[in-house]
């Protein structure tokens, strides 16, 4: 259980729920809402403006796809 003025100082209601993650040595309790926007934010900075993951991961499959053909 999460003390009530921890849960009043977040503004928790009741039952809602919550993501645990560690880091370091501390344990971070996050809104699911605010540990997307941590992980966007992360993707964002980490693939450079104008790469498409998504693309890129299309590419491989079709070049491992053609390697595959070949044998």
């Amino acid at each position: 259980m999460i003390p009530v003025n921890l849960r009043l100082a977040m503004g928790l209601e009741t039952g809602e729920t919550l993501v645990a993650r560690v880091e370091e040595d501390r344990l971070v309790l996050e809104r699911p809402r605010a540990a997307l926007a941590r992980l966007r934010r992360a993707f964002r900075e980490a693939v450079p403006e104008g790469v498409s993951l998504a693309d890129e991961l299309l590419a491989d499959r079709r070049a491992e796809a053609r390697r595959e053909e070949s044998r």
